[in-house]
């Protein structure tokens, strides 16, 4: 492993992605950085899966319980903070293994985020009236014009973010691409070694469905139900599991049935977060089968490293 190299392991909820990460720190002298964006809350440690205790004890993490609930905690935050503990960790000849299921939060890390551009209400208004008027694709249309660059890394229907990169466009008249490129990120700076995790459909909802049944007989409930009265930030807001077991704890529906709902609602997410990743050519994939050991694909993965680094050093 080189002396910059900067690992990245990512893919859907439940692939079991933690516990590889922590079997190769162990191997590799590493240290792990989540790249989630629900395991920064302290007072959610169930239904985030955070690491066990055992695994935090032995293995340095970084980027977990370090915000409260009702705290802001927004990708630039979390940008600064992992840069932050990268070079604490390369400072001490570890090796940084960034670990999540968080597609924008990688994507920032790699490439990067600038500062951002004021905001101009009357822009963002009268964009959101043309999407209403005409559909996202037409402002999509729109963002192709001036901006090729920024709209090939925005999916047409991305409303949200397509009015904001026309609406950096016509407060600075630069486009959004433009200022990325001013403010990269880890990529092409470092070794940087990413892989996505993935497995069978019917093998992921699988472990999905198990990890459900696994945060509810270990005090998910209780862990929610803690919660009631306490104000939350937007971003723990979209916690999956929030809204599923308030449910039953309003007495809107029983506890089997919270638990189907966010059993699908975990799959549904899983479906999304796969999508993201395949949209990222830099990734290397790793198909996981269910009988795979966690020392299977942690030696899979040397392997694979170890080869690249050997046909390196043969160019």
């Amino acid at each position: 492993m080189q002396s910059n190299s900067i690992i990245f392991i990512v893919g859907p909820t439940a692939v079991g992605k933690s516990e590889i990460a922590y079997s190769l720190a162990r191997r590799i002298n590493g240290e792990i950085v989540s790249c989630d964006s629900m395991q920064v809350y302290k007072e959610l440690r169930v239904v985030t899966s955070k690491p066990s205790a055992w695994m935090l004890k032995t293995v340095a993490h970084h980027l977990i319980d370090c915000v409260s609930v009702g705290e802001e905690f927004d990708v630039a935050r979390f940008n600064a903070l992992v840069l932050e503990a990268i070079r604490a960790i390369q400072a001490r000849d570890h090796v940084p293994i960034v670990v999540g299921g968080s597609g924008l939060y990688m994507q920032v890390l790699l490439d990067g985020i600038f500062p951002a551009a004021p905001k101009n209400e009357a822009v963002r208004v009268e964009l959101k009236k043309q999407a209403g008027r005409y559909g996202s694709e037409y402002l999509y249309k729109e963002l192709q014009k001036v901006d090729s660059q920024a709209a090939l890394k925005i999916h047409p229907n991305d409303a949200r973010r397509i009015i904001r990169a026309l609406e950096v466009y016509k407060t600075r008249w630069e486009p959004i691409s433009s200022l990325h490129k001013k403010h990269r990120g880890l990529w092409g700076k470092y070794d940087i070694k990413a892989v996505a995790l993935t497995m069978d459909r019917e093998g992921l909802y699988r472990r999905i469905n198990r990890r459900v049944d696994d945060m509810f007989a270990h005090g998910a409930v209780k862990e929610i139900e803690h919660l009631r009265g306490v104000a939350l930030s937007p971003m723990a807001e979209r916690l999956i599991g929030l809204r599923e077991i308030r449910g039953f704890l309003d007495g809107s529906y029983d506890e089997t049935h919270a638990r189907e709902l966010m059993k699908l609602n975990t799959r549904r997410f899983a479906k999304r977060q796969l999508t993201w990743f395949r949209k990222e050519k830099r990734l290397e994939w790793i198909t996981v089968q269910e009988n795979d050991t966690v020392k299977d694909i942690t030696d899979k993965l040397m392997f694979l490293w170890e080869r690249e680094e050997d046909s390196a050093r043969r160019k």
